[in-house]
């Protein structure tokens, strides 16, 4: 794994997409289908338990009767999982929604790194490891639905500077695995305080980044001065109404907040919202957000009144197909 930091350069105006018109503004929802494992546990191999995907079919028919077609992005454990290949298929048979890969590359073989540690940032290992764990996935994927994936999200948001053009050589299409205005630098992965919610092309894939903005009295600072004040001075900046950044996720983020940065996104200008969760976030007790049935019910509240605001404000939700199309 290399040491330096991958600081993400900011997309040049070229490489902006020009959304036409008749697009309007839209919204993506896209899932994490991942493995059951303990967060604050260093990572270990051997979790690769799905039992949440049980909800996964009640949670899209509960997007389904909003008209949301979700992205669902599967890693290895879930793409090897016996039971979760009718599973999928049945979501797909929609004809809307759509399956991408995610590479966890601490479960996702061939295991050529030392331990799973070294492959928490997947875009971090040698180029050949990294093509490696993602053929494996991909053929793995399509062996389970049926469908190339088009779509692609790194584990832990994990990029590197070799990604984009091993997708794309691969037949992928789409990467979301930008998260705009965050660092890992400091974890060994990649940073992204560069990276505005806007999305764009580079190196012949259409980047997505995970819709994030500030808001505030003191939102022209942006990342820089939310990275400059530090864990104790972001909290205090946010109770005071000056700078909060607000990712669009039901992942301990308040409802209010990414109602207000939906609004902020807009008037800025952004055209595609991208929005995501982790699917064992469906049964409380696998994700540090949702513990209990409280957050369970707080969860799907969240995407309630989020869909009811994107709907009032005349935001449709779109898909994947979608949105390439329009973007070329």
């Amino acid at each position: 794994m290399s040491d330096a930091p991958f600081r993400v350069a900011a997309a040049r105006p070229e490489e902006r997409i020009a959304w036409p018109k008749s697009f309007g503004t839209r919204f993506l929802v896209t899932v994490d289908v991942e493995e059951e494992f303990d967060w604050s546990a260093p990572l270990d191999r051997m979790q690769r338990a799905t039992t949440a995907l049980s909800a996964l079919p009640d949670a899209h028919r509960r997007f389904a009767g909003r008209g949301v077609a979700p992205v669902y992005l599967i890693d290895h454990p879930v793409a090897t999982d016996p039971a979760a290949a009718p599973m999928l298929r049945e979501m797909l048979a929609d004809g809307r929604s759509a399956i991408g890969a995610q590479l966890h590359g601490w479960v996702n073989p061939p295991f050529d790194e030392p331990d799973a540690a070294a492959a928490s940032y997947p875009g971090m290992l040698p180029e050949a490891q990294e093509a490696a764990k993602l053929d494996v996935l991909t053929a793995a994927i399509v062996a389970a639905t049926g469908a190339r994936p088009l779509g692609y999200r790194a584990g832990r948001y994990g990029i590197g500077p070799r990604t984009l053009r091993l997708l794309a050589t691969r037949g992928y299409r789409v990467d979301s695995s930008m998260r705009s205005g965050y660092d890992y630098a400091g974890q060994g992965g990649p940073d992204f305080t560069a990276v505005g919610p806007h999305a764009f092309r580079r190196e012949d894939m259409l980047e997505l980044p995970l819709t994030t903005v500030f808001t505030g009295a003191a939102r022209a600072g942006g990342a820089r001065l939310h990275r400059g004040l530090g864990r104790y001075g972001r909290g205090a900046f946010a109770r005071a109404g000056l700078l909060q950044r607000v990712a669009l996720t039901p992942e301990d983020m308040p409802v209010a907040a990414a109602i207000a940065a939906i609004d902020r996104a807009t008037a800025d200008g952004v055209r595609l919202l991208t929005l995501s969760f982790h699917s064992p976030s469906l049964v409380p007790g696998h994700t540090p957000y949702v513990r209990d049935s409280a957050d369970l019910a707080a969860f799907h509240d969240w995407w309630d009144r989020v869909f009811a605001h994107l709907d009032h404000r005349g935001i449709a939700p779109t898909t994947l197909a979608e949105v390439i199309a329009a973007a070329d």
